[in-house]
């Protein structure tokens, strides 16, 4: 991506899009009868870069921006943590609310960590595919539908290894349920704004890569 005018702006928002959803995630919002953690304002755009990094750059440079966002948001949790444990200045009143709203659990971590990179890899991957499958045609099919797998195991994992054992089951499942709709949705009225960026870009770029050689293996750097 060394000769790409746009590539690095667009893995730059990417990752900000990650960490800010981190941050925010810990309100818990109303959104009508429903409760939602407020990331989920912020956080589907993830998945709309990630498809537009996959059907214009392709997997290769999609696998290397989600990387390079657990790498950061890892460099993000350590500096908060480090933040939180030293000692606060005597007239700094608000260490208890600091820890409060930036603090987090291993569990939590996990959770967080374990369902995106799931959940954005078979989102790229499957775009990347159906792109080899369809020839390059019906876009909205395949952001649509890599997002209903992708998002809906981001959701299923994180709501399970976050809270399964602290709300019944039926709760767990209604969360699961509500937030992958959410997004999905968000995927949807979103699309017009995806074809109008892939467009550009493939323009600008003059690219337009299609992985029938590309190896899918995640770890592959």
């Amino acid at each position: 991506m060394s000769n790409s005018k746009f590539y690095q702006l667009i893995s730059a928002l990417f990752v900000t899009c990650l960490i800010i959803s981190n941050i925010i995630a810990v309100k818990i919002g109303a959104f009508g009868s429903y409760f939602l953690p407020v990331a989920v304002i912020l956080f589907p755009i993830t998945y709309i870069i990630g498809d537009i990094l996959t059907e214009v750059y392709g997997y290769a440079a999609a696998r290397r921006a989600i990387w390079t966002g657990f790498a950061c948001n890892l460099l993000a949790v350590v500096a908060i943590y480090i933040s939180i444990k030293i000692p606060s200045a005597p007239f700094f009143a608000n260490q208890t609310a600091f820890e409060q709203i930036l603090g987090f659990t291993p569990r939590l971590l996990v959770a967080s960590f374990s369902a995106y990179l799931v959940g954005q890899f078979v989102n790229s991957m499957l775009l990347s595919k159906m792109k080899i499958k369809t020839q390059g045609k019906h876009l909205w099919a395949r952001t649509i539908g890599s997002t209903v797998v992708g998002e809906g195991l981001d959701s299923l994992i994180f709501i399970s290894l976050a809270f399964w054992g602290v709300m019944p089951v039926g709760v767990l499942g209604g969360l699961i349920l509500t937030q992958w709709i959410f997004k999905v949705l968000f995927e949807t009225v979103s699309t017009p704004f995806t074809y109008y960026f892939v467009s550009l870009l493939k323009k600008k770029e003059g690219v337009d890569v299609y992985d029938t050689e590309t190896k899918f293996n995640p770890l592959a750097l």
